[in-house]
């Protein structure tokens, strides 16, 4: 028996790889097949079955090209309706893979056909479950996403995952191994803990939503409580898992077309599309196209990028080293953006070598913020309402960059203003965005909380703990 968790720090994103008797299953695969095809070629393994916990909000499953290419059945569970030929399993339905078995656990309520699945060894133990999005390291799935698809209530939903993890899988023996979809980081969930495989029994301990003596009432409650709204491109991800995409072959043959600047400048303003600059921050911070907008691929790029521009039909012309191009490509379709029209050719070097027009960010460094601060200035915080209730910036106002359009009125538009993150990352988008949108007159802290905390600028810890979400 082989298991491998293939993680994707990215999207905080967990898919499987089981192999027995070279028969191969793969769980929640990623967009882009070919480690899977190689992997089980290079076991001299044949992949027979593809299966798939729910339709995913976050991401784009690689489950139509990888039937496409192997022949493996695609499994759902009860429940599911895909416009495509899959097999939809019956609750409690067991499929053979070599000498395991692998069993459909129905688990509604992150969606009404999440399903887990349990891994039976040779000998007949429960060895493990691949829960999806039902179950988490230290939490569960959302129950908003699928309110509309259910025709139910976010507390309805929850009541279902109660019955759920209490019906199908707290009976389960505590040495059960867990492997979620998600981990640390993923936006369906609030309170994932770094760890991305752990046994049922230290989750039952660990766990606030698993306690035993937890009444459904109190699940509901403590469940919905404190989720943030969900980024607009997830309904638009589950449309293209449910119904179907093109390969993804296509999506970087489409989006390597190389554009001379002055090209590139004309394609941007006949189709209406974005200007995503994929550099280092600093790197932008000291050139960049006037307008575009600034999300790193050194960061947790695609979840920003889905967060940022949402809708995954938006044309999308980059601004990229050609070295990197076909990782921005592949990452831009993990989350369902494949309309990128091309690319700069000779990246921004290119664009100021030919004499074009270019912007910049002011940018200083935490030693000089700390004196500019005594002149009370306007401060803004990026980081999310968690972070910021933590520790922060007196003067701070929190405007988080998940959410920066509904805090546009807030920046002053007669005087300059900070603005900082954590590091310095989404500091830089955030200034990307309100400069394509007119607002010039910020600065940004360089190294951003962190370098602030270095420089002895006094900060403020959270007053009470129960504020934090």
């Amino acid at each position: 028996m082989k298991i491998e968790q293939i993680y994707t720090g990215c999207l905080a994103q967990g898919a499987y790889y089981i192999e027995s008797k070279g028969e191969v299953a793969i769980i929640d695969p990623l967009r882009e097949v070919k480690p899977y095809i190689e992997k089980a070629a290079g076991n001299k393994a044949r992949i027979k079955y593809i299966f798939e916990t729910h339709f995913h909000a976050d991401f784009v499953s690689g489950h139509l090209t990888l039937s496409r290419e192997t022949g493996a059945t695609i499994i759902y569970g009860p429940n599911a309706n895909p416009d495509f030929e899959v097999q939809i399993a019956k609750d409690g339905q067991e499929f053979k893979l070599g000498d395991l078995t692998i069993r459909t656990l129905h688990t509604p309520g992150h969606t009404m056909e999440s399903t887990t699945y349990l891994l039976i060894d040779d000998k007949g133990n429960e060895h493990a479950i691949f829960s999806g999005d039902t179950l988490f390291l230290g939490d569960v799935g959302r129950p908003d996403l699928a309110q509309k698809a259910a025709d139910m209530t976010q507390e309805q939903l929850a009541g279902t995952l109660y019955d759920s993890l209490r019906n199908k899988i707290m009976p389960l023996p505590d040495e059960v191994l867990v492997y979620p979809a998600h981990g640390a980081g993923s936006a369906c969930g609030k309170n994932m803990m770094k760890e991305t495989v752990d046994t049922l029994g230290n989750q039952k301990k660990m766990n606030y939503a698993l306690r035993a003596d937890m009444s459904r009432e109190e699940f509901i409650e403590e469940v919905t409580a404190g989720l943030l709204p969900p980024p607009k491109y997830f309904p638009l991800n589950v449309k293209m898992n449910k119904e179907g995409y093109d390969d993804i072959d296509l999506v970087l043959k489409k989006g390597s077309q190389e554009l001379e600047p002055e090209d590139f400048e004309r394609a941007a303003n006949e189709t209406g599309a974005v200007v995503l600059d994929v550099r280092e921050a600093q790197q932008f911070g000291r050139g960049h196209i006037p307008r575009s907008v600034f999300i790193g691929l050194d960061g947790t790029f695609a979840p920003w990028v889905g967060a940022l521009i949402a809708d995954v039909q938006q044309p999308i012309l980059l601004v990229v080293e050609e070295e990197n191009l076909e990782e921005a490509l592949t990452r831009l379709s993990r989350v369902g953006f494949d309309n990128t029209i091309g690319f700069l050719k000779g990246g921004f070097q290119a664009w100021k070598k030919a004499g074009m027009e270019y912007d910049t960010v002011t940018s200083v460094s935490a030693e000089i913020f700390k004196e500019i601060l005594e002149e009370q200035v306007p401060v803004f915080d990026v980081r999310r309402n968690g972070e910021y209730l933590a520790e922060r910036l007196e003067a701070a106002e929190n405007t988080p960059l998940d959410f920066l359009n509904d805090y546009l009125k807030d920046f002053p538009a007669d005087k300059p203003f900070y603005l900082h993150c954590a590091g310095g990352y989404r500091s830089m988008i955030a200034a990307s965005v309100l400069k394509s949108r007119g607002i010039h007159n910020l600065i940004d802290v360089k190294g951003g909380f962190k370098a602030i905390k270095e420089a002895g600028i006094p900060v403020t810890e959270a007053i009470c703990p129960s504020q934090l979400v």
